[in-house]
């Protein structure tokens, strides 16, 4: 993990900062990392996982139709690529 160091801060943004951890039950420094993660994801980011689960919920698949999806999913195994 890498180490960050704010300097320069001022009291009342230090102020701030303790009083949205208290509210949030983090520590100072839990709050700086949660703050810090939300500003620099990407927005509207798609997790492929819960999009397929969204969309297996809205077609109410049978375990049966389901299935279907497993016989004709590829069972080979991938091979390696050769980058030179």
């Amino acid at each position: 993990m890498a180490m960050l160091t704010v300097r320069n801060l001022p009291e009342e943004v230090h102020r701030a900062l303790r009083a949205r951890a208290a509210k949030h039950g983090r520590s100072t420094e839990a709050e700086v990392r949660e703050i810090l993660e939300a500003a620099v994801k990407p927005q509207g980011r798609l997790r492929l996982g819960a999009l397929l689960q969204d969309v297996g919920k809205k077609a109410r698949l049978t375990d049966e139709e389901f299935s279907v999806f497993e016989q004709l999913r590829d069972s080979t195994p991938a091979r390696a690529v050769d980058l030179k």
